[in-house]
Protein backbone atom coordinates (compact mmCIF):
# COMPACT_ATOMS: atom_id res chain seq x y z
CA UNK A 1 0.00 0.00 0.00
CA UNK A 2 1.47 3.27 -0.96
CA UNK A 3 0.61 6.24 1.14
CA UNK A 4 0.54 10.09 0.02
CA UNK A 5 0.30 12.48 2.52
CA UNK A 6 -1.78 15.54 1.44
CA UNK A 7 -1.77 19.02 3.13
CA UNK A 8 -5.10 21.59 2.35
CA UNK A 9 -5.56 23.10 -0.55
CA UNK A 10 -2.72 20.91 -1.96
CA UNK A 11 -2.56 20.24 -5.93
CA UNK A 12 -2.13 17.16 -7.52
CA UNK A 13 -0.59 16.39 -10.67
CA UNK A 14 -3.06 15.33 -13.93
CA UNK A 15 -1.66 12.72 -15.16
CA UNK A 16 -3.16 9.38 -16.06
CA UNK A 17 -2.56 6.63 -14.24
CA UNK A 18 -1.81 2.86 -15.55
CA UNK A 19 -4.85 1.32 -13.83
CA UNK A 20 -8.28 1.50 -15.81
CA UNK A 21 -10.85 -0.79 -13.17
CA UNK A 22 -9.93 1.94 -9.96
CA UNK A 23 -12.49 3.47 -7.89
CA UNK A 24 -12.04 6.52 -5.56
CA UNK A 25 -13.14 5.46 -1.99
CA UNK A 26 -13.62 7.83 0.81
CA UNK A 27 -13.60 7.23 4.02
CA UNK A 28 -12.29 3.87 3.31
CA UNK A 29 -9.97 3.41 6.82
CA UNK A 30 -12.74 3.47 8.91
CA UNK A 31 -14.42 0.13 9.71
CA UNK A 32 -16.92 -0.48 6.81
CA UNK A 33 -15.20 1.09 4.06
CA UNK A 34 -12.01 -1.22 4.82
CA UNK A 35 -14.42 -4.23 4.07
CA UNK A 36 -15.22 -2.31 0.82
CA UNK A 37 -11.94 -2.61 -0.21
CA UNK A 38 -11.05 -5.13 0.95
CA UNK A 39 -13.72 -7.13 -1.10
CA UNK A 40 -13.08 -4.68 -4.18
CA UNK A 41 -9.49 -5.47 -4.49
CA UNK A 42 -10.36 -9.24 -4.56
CA UNK A 43 -12.33 -8.58 -7.46
CA UNK A 44 -9.61 -6.85 -9.27
CA UNK A 45 -10.40 -3.13 -8.17
CA UNK A 46 -7.52 -0.57 -7.94
CA UNK A 47 -8.36 1.52 -5.06
CA UNK A 48 -7.39 4.87 -4.44
CA UNK A 49 -8.20 5.54 -0.60
CA UNK A 50 -9.18 9.21 0.56
CA UNK A 51 -8.97 9.77 4.24
CA UNK A 52 -8.43 12.25 6.76
CA UNK A 53 -7.59 9.57 9.37
CA UNK A 54 -9.68 11.17 12.07
CA UNK A 55 -9.82 9.06 15.23
CA UNK A 56 -12.28 6.50 13.66
CA UNK A 57 -9.90 5.87 10.36
CA UNK A 58 -6.85 3.59 11.05
CA UNK A 59 -4.29 2.46 8.35
CA UNK A 60 -4.29 -0.98 10.39
CA UNK A 61 -7.91 -1.49 8.87
CA UNK A 62 -6.22 -1.55 5.70
CA UNK A 63 -2.91 -3.12 5.59
CA UNK A 64 -4.36 -7.00 6.71
CA UNK A 65 -5.88 -6.52 3.07
CA UNK A 66 -3.82 -9.01 1.08
CA UNK A 67 -3.70 -7.13 -2.05
CA UNK A 68 -1.64 -4.50 -1.12
CA UNK A 69 0.29 -2.96 -4.52
CA UNK A 70 -3.87 -2.40 -5.51
CA UNK A 71 -4.43 0.26 -3.07
CA UNK A 72 -3.24 3.70 -2.39
CA UNK A 73 -3.96 5.65 0.79
CA UNK A 74 -3.84 9.39 0.22
CA UNK A 75 -4.01 11.28 3.70
CA UNK A 76 -6.37 13.63 3.02
CA UNK A 77 -10.41 15.48 3.82
CA UNK A 78 -13.10 15.40 1.23
CA UNK A 79 -14.06 19.05 2.05
CA UNK A 80 -10.43 19.46 0.27
CA UNK A 81 -12.53 20.17 -3.48
CA UNK A 82 -8.70 20.95 -4.92
CA UNK A 83 -7.25 17.55 -3.37
CA UNK A 84 -10.38 15.39 -4.79
CA UNK A 85 -10.49 16.94 -8.15
CA UNK A 86 -6.67 16.42 -8.87
CA UNK A 87 -7.37 12.31 -7.32
CA UNK A 88 -9.75 12.15 -10.16
CA UNK A 89 -8.07 13.59 -12.71
CA UNK A 90 -4.59 11.78 -11.52
CA UNK A 91 -6.69 8.33 -11.40
CA UNK A 92 -9.69 8.67 -13.73
CA UNK A 93 -11.65 6.43 -11.59
CA UNK A 94 -14.63 4.75 -12.96
CA UNK A 95 -16.39 6.22 -9.90
CA UNK A 96 -16.59 7.76 -6.66
CA UNK A 97 -17.56 5.36 -3.33
CA UNK A 98 -18.32 7.97 -0.43
CA UNK A 99 -18.19 6.04 3.21
CA UNK A 100 -16.68 9.19 4.61
CA UNK A 101 -18.84 10.59 7.64
CA UNK A 102 -19.21 11.59 11.08
CA UNK A 103 -21.24 8.84 12.35
CA UNK A 104 -21.83 8.47 16.09
CA UNK A 105 -25.02 9.53 17.58
CA UNK A 106 -23.82 10.51 20.71
CA UNK A 107 -21.13 12.66 19.05
CA UNK A 108 -23.52 14.27 17.14
CA UNK A 109 -25.59 15.38 20.14
CA UNK A 110 -22.47 17.10 21.86
CA UNK A 111 -20.73 18.45 18.85
CA UNK A 112 -23.55 19.10 15.55
CA UNK A 113 -20.32 20.91 13.59
CA UNK A 114 -18.82 18.19 12.93
CA UNK A 115 -21.18 16.14 11.64
CA UNK A 116 -22.65 19.34 9.50
CA UNK A 117 -19.06 20.07 7.91
CA UNK A 118 -18.45 16.01 7.09
CA UNK A 119 -21.39 15.09 6.06
CA UNK A 120 -23.19 17.80 4.39
CA UNK A 121 -19.90 20.34 2.74
CA UNK A 122 -17.77 16.91 2.10
CA UNK A 123 -20.15 15.47 0.38
CA UNK A 124 -21.41 18.77 -1.63
CA UNK A 125 -17.83 19.17 -2.25
CA UNK A 126 -17.36 15.53 -3.16
CA UNK A 127 -20.55 15.72 -5.69
CA UNK A 128 -18.75 19.02 -7.11
CA UNK A 129 -15.42 17.85 -8.11
CA UNK A 130 -17.20 14.74 -9.78
CA UNK A 131 -19.17 16.76 -11.68
CA UNK A 132 -16.78 18.73 -13.02
CA UNK A 133 -14.70 15.43 -13.86
CA UNK A 134 -17.54 13.41 -15.17
CA UNK A 135 -18.37 16.39 -17.26
CA UNK A 136 -14.98 16.14 -19.11
CA UNK A 137 -15.59 12.44 -19.65
CA UNK A 138 -17.05 11.38 -23.42
CA UNK A 139 -18.17 8.10 -23.48
CA UNK A 140 -17.80 5.05 -23.04
CA UNK A 141 -16.25 6.73 -19.73
CA UNK A 142 -18.93 8.87 -18.83
CA UNK A 143 -21.56 6.46 -19.08
CA UNK A 144 -20.10 4.05 -16.73
CA UNK A 145 -18.87 6.62 -13.97
CA UNK A 146 -20.90 6.47 -11.39
CA UNK A 147 -21.24 8.35 -7.84
CA UNK A 148 -22.28 6.05 -4.97
CA UNK A 149 -23.01 7.49 -1.61
CA UNK A 150 -23.41 5.25 1.62
CA UNK A 151 -25.79 6.53 3.85
CA UNK A 152 -28.00 5.05 6.71
CA UNK A 153 -31.58 3.73 7.30
CA UNK A 154 -31.77 6.30 10.38
CA UNK A 155 -32.72 9.40 7.88
CA UNK A 156 -36.01 7.80 8.04
CA UNK A 157 -36.78 8.41 11.66
CA UNK A 158 -38.23 5.71 14.22
CA UNK A 159 -40.65 2.96 13.07
CA UNK A 160 -43.45 1.84 14.76
CA UNK A 161 -43.96 -1.71 16.15
CA UNK A 162 -45.05 -2.91 12.95
CA UNK A 163 -43.43 -2.51 8.96
CA UNK A 164 -39.98 -1.32 7.62
CA UNK A 165 -38.59 1.79 6.00
CA UNK A 166 -38.17 1.23 2.46
CA UNK A 167 -36.83 3.18 -0.33
CA UNK A 168 -39.74 5.48 -0.84
CA UNK A 169 -40.27 6.58 3.15
CA UNK A 170 -40.22 10.12 3.45
CA UNK A 171 -37.07 11.53 5.52
CA UNK A 172 -37.57 12.04 9.33
CA UNK A 173 -34.12 12.25 11.16
CA UNK A 174 -34.01 13.03 14.76
CA UNK A 175 -30.72 13.71 15.23
CA UNK A 176 -27.90 15.98 14.02
CA UNK A 177 -26.30 12.41 12.88
CA UNK A 178 -29.31 11.51 10.54
CA UNK A 179 -30.09 14.97 9.52
CA UNK A 180 -26.67 15.52 8.17
CA UNK A 181 -26.89 12.25 6.35
CA UNK A 182 -30.56 12.79 5.13
CA UNK A 183 -28.96 16.61 3.65
CA UNK A 184 -25.74 14.44 1.86
CA UNK A 185 -28.85 11.92 0.19
CA UNK A 186 -30.79 14.94 -0.77
CA UNK A 187 -27.91 16.52 -2.69
CA UNK A 188 -27.11 13.40 -4.50
CA UNK A 189 -30.55 13.61 -5.62
CA UNK A 190 -30.76 16.83 -6.84
CA UNK A 191 -27.06 16.36 -8.12
CA UNK A 192 -28.26 13.70 -10.43
CA UNK A 193 -31.94 15.76 -11.75
CA UNK A 194 -29.93 19.27 -11.77
CA UNK A 195 -27.14 18.33 -13.64
CA UNK A 196 -27.71 14.44 -14.79
CA UNK A 197 -24.62 13.40 -12.81
CA UNK A 198 -25.09 9.45 -12.24
CA UNK A 199 -25.78 9.17 -8.58
CA UNK A 200 -26.78 6.18 -6.76
CA UNK A 201 -27.56 5.94 -2.75
CA UNK A 202 -27.72 3.27 -0.61
CA UNK A 203 -29.14 3.20 3.05
CA UNK A 204 -28.78 0.43 5.43
CA UNK A 205 -29.21 -0.81 8.84
CA UNK A 206 -26.95 -1.01 11.85
CA UNK A 207 -23.69 -2.64 10.83
CA UNK A 208 -20.86 -4.93 12.94
CA UNK A 209 -18.15 -6.80 12.57
CA UNK A 210 -14.70 -6.82 13.13
CA UNK A 211 -12.67 -3.59 13.05
CA UNK A 212 -15.47 -1.35 14.31
CA UNK A 213 -15.03 0.99 16.46
CA UNK A 214 -15.52 0.19 20.32
CA UNK A 215 -17.65 3.65 20.59
CA UNK A 216 -20.40 1.37 18.67
CA UNK A 217 -22.78 -0.60 20.92
CA UNK A 218 -21.51 -4.57 20.01
CA UNK A 219 -17.71 -4.02 20.02
CA UNK A 220 -18.16 -1.36 23.41
CA UNK A 221 -19.96 -3.99 25.34
CA UNK A 222 -17.29 -6.51 24.13
CA UNK A 223 -14.74 -4.53 25.41
CA UNK A 224 -16.22 -3.43 28.66
CA UNK A 225 -17.12 -6.98 29.81
CA UNK A 226 -13.87 -8.37 28.90
CA UNK A 227 -12.43 -4.74 30.94
CA UNK A 228 -15.13 -5.95 33.98
CA UNK A 229 -16.65 -2.39 33.47
CA UNK A 230 -20.48 -2.02 33.40
CA UNK A 231 -22.36 -2.30 30.61
CA UNK A 232 -24.77 0.54 29.55
CA UNK A 233 -27.42 0.15 28.35
CA UNK A 234 -29.85 3.75 27.42
CA UNK A 235 -33.06 3.83 28.84
CA UNK A 236 -34.90 0.54 29.19
CA UNK A 237 -32.56 -1.60 25.98
CA UNK A 238 -35.80 -2.19 24.43
CA UNK A 239 -34.70 0.48 21.39
CA UNK A 240 -34.99 -2.04 18.47
CA UNK A 241 -32.03 -2.34 15.52
CA UNK A 242 -32.02 -4.38 12.54
CA UNK A 243 -28.12 -5.75 12.20
CA UNK A 244 -26.29 -6.29 9.58
CA UNK A 245 -22.80 -8.24 9.00
CA UNK A 246 -20.54 -5.42 7.33
CA UNK A 247 -19.58 -7.76 4.61
CA UNK A 248 -22.99 -8.34 3.64
CA UNK A 249 -23.86 -4.62 3.89
CA UNK A 250 -20.11 -4.19 1.52
CA UNK A 251 -21.37 -6.95 -0.97
CA UNK A 252 -24.44 -4.77 -1.49
CA UNK A 253 -22.94 -1.82 -1.79
CA UNK A 254 -20.58 -3.38 -4.82
CA UNK A 255 -24.11 -4.65 -6.47
CA UNK A 256 -25.52 -1.46 -6.52
CA UNK A 257 -22.37 0.61 -7.74
CA UNK A 258 -22.11 -2.33 -10.62
CA UNK A 259 -25.98 -2.88 -11.68
CA UNK A 260 -27.79 -0.26 -9.91
CA UNK A 261 -29.39 2.56 -11.89
CA UNK A 262 -28.66 5.98 -11.48
CA UNK A 263 -30.71 8.48 -9.88
CA UNK A 264 -31.69 5.58 -7.70
CA UNK A 265 -31.55 4.61 -4.10
CA UNK A 266 -31.20 1.11 -2.62
CA UNK A 267 -31.79 -0.53 1.16
CA UNK A 268 -30.18 -3.30 2.91
CA UNK A 269 -31.00 -4.74 5.84
CA UNK A 270 -29.79 -7.89 7.77
CA UNK A 271 -33.22 -9.40 8.80
CA UNK A 272 -32.13 -9.38 12.04
CA UNK A 273 -34.46 -7.22 14.42
CA UNK A 274 -33.11 -7.53 18.38
CA UNK A 275 -33.52 -5.33 21.30
CA UNK A 276 -30.48 -3.35 22.10
CA UNK A 277 -30.33 -5.60 25.38
CA UNK A 278 -31.57 -8.71 23.68
CA UNK A 279 -28.25 -7.97 21.87
CA UNK A 280 -26.51 -7.23 24.84
CA UNK A 281 -27.50 -10.52 26.55
CA UNK A 282 -26.55 -12.50 23.89
CA UNK A 283 -23.38 -11.06 23.89
CA UNK A 284 -23.09 -12.02 27.85
CA UNK A 285 -23.75 -15.49 26.84
CA UNK A 286 -21.51 -16.01 23.75
CA UNK A 287 -18.55 -14.80 26.47
CA UNK A 288 -19.76 -16.69 29.07
CA UNK A 289 -18.69 -19.55 26.93
CA UNK A 290 -15.89 -18.09 24.71
CA UNK A 291 -14.53 -16.65 27.42
CA UNK A 292 -15.46 -17.08 31.02
CA UNK A 293 -14.98 -14.57 34.01
CA UNK A 294 -12.65 -15.81 36.34
CA UNK A 295 -15.15 -15.44 39.37
CA UNK A 296 -17.16 -17.86 37.46
CA UNK A 297 -20.05 -15.22 37.42
CA UNK A 298 -21.87 -14.29 34.17
CA UNK A 299 -21.06 -11.12 32.33
CA UNK A 300 -25.01 -10.30 32.65
CA UNK A 301 -24.07 -8.99 36.05
CA UNK A 302 -22.06 -5.89 34.65
CA UNK A 303 -25.26 -4.80 33.00
CA UNK A 304 -26.32 -1.52 33.83
CA UNK A 305 -29.50 0.47 32.62
CA UNK A 306 -28.40 4.51 32.19
CA UNK A 307 -30.71 7.46 31.29
CA UNK A 308 -31.70 7.29 27.76
CA UNK A 309 -30.13 9.42 24.91
CA UNK A 310 -31.95 12.45 23.55
CA UNK A 311 -33.86 11.36 20.63
CA UNK A 312 -33.16 8.20 20.67
CA UNK A 313 -34.93 6.36 17.83
CA UNK A 314 -37.16 3.65 19.27
CA UNK A 315 -37.07 0.67 16.09
CA UNK A 316 -35.58 0.58 12.84
CA UNK A 317 -35.52 -1.84 9.96
CA UNK A 318 -35.12 -2.32 6.26
CA UNK A 319 -37.33 -3.90 3.64
CA UNK A 320 -34.67 -5.07 1.01
CA UNK A 321 -36.71 -6.45 -1.38
CA UNK A 322 -36.19 -3.83 -4.01
CA UNK A 323 -32.31 -5.03 -3.87
CA UNK A 324 -32.28 -8.28 -4.10
CA UNK A 325 -35.01 -8.01 -6.59
CA UNK A 326 -33.31 -5.94 -8.87
CA UNK A 327 -29.36 -6.50 -7.70
CA UNK A 328 -29.48 -10.08 -6.67
CA UNK A 329 -28.22 -9.10 -3.41
CA UNK A 330 -28.44 -11.88 -0.20
CA UNK A 331 -26.95 -12.33 2.55
CA UNK A 332 -24.05 -14.64 4.10
CA UNK A 333 -24.61 -14.30 7.70
CA UNK A 334 -27.09 -15.16 10.01
CA UNK A 335 -26.91 -12.34 13.26
CA UNK A 336 -26.16 -15.73 15.36
CA UNK A 337 -23.14 -16.89 12.97
CA UNK A 338 -21.93 -13.07 12.53
CA UNK A 339 -22.08 -11.92 16.18
CA UNK A 340 -19.85 -15.52 17.33
CA UNK A 341 -17.57 -14.48 14.77
CA UNK A 342 -17.20 -11.25 15.45
CA UNK A 343 -16.96 -11.70 19.41
CA UNK A 344 -14.35 -14.17 18.71
CA UNK A 345 -12.12 -11.15 16.50
CA UNK A 346 -12.21 -9.04 19.10
CA UNK A 347 -11.20 -11.53 21.40
CA UNK A 348 -8.42 -12.37 19.11
CA UNK A 349 -7.41 -8.57 19.03
CA UNK A 350 -7.56 -7.31 22.24
CA UNK A 351 -4.64 -5.01 21.73
CA UNK A 352 -6.28 -3.52 18.75
CA UNK A 353 -9.39 -2.38 20.54
CA UNK A 354 -7.05 -0.86 23.64
CA UNK A 355 -4.55 0.81 20.78
CA UNK A 356 -8.03 2.25 19.05
CA UNK A 357 -9.00 3.33 22.30
CA UNK A 358 -6.19 5.53 23.28
CA UNK A 359 -5.86 7.07 20.19
CA UNK A 360 -9.21 8.03 20.12
CA UNK A 361 -9.30 9.45 23.66
CA UNK A 362 -5.79 11.23 22.60
CA UNK A 363 -7.99 12.76 19.77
Amino acid sequence: MRVLTSCLGERIANTMSEFKNTLLVTGAAGFIGSSFVAQAVAQGWHVVVLDALTYAGHRENLTWIPQQDAIELVVGNICDGALVSGLLNKHHPRGIVNFAAESHVDNSIERPSEFITTNIFGCYTLLEAARQFWNGLKDPQKSQFRFLHVSTDEVYGSLGETGKFTEKSPMQPNSPYSASKASGDLLCRAWYHTYGLPTIVTNCTNNYGPRQHPEKLIPRMITCALSGERLPVYGDGKNIRDWIQVEDHCHGVMLAFSKGLPGETYGFGGDAERTNIEVVSTICELLDVMRPRKDGHSYKEQIAYVTDRPGHDRRYAIDDSKSQELLGFTRKYTFESGIRDTIQWYLDHQDWCQAVSKESKAA
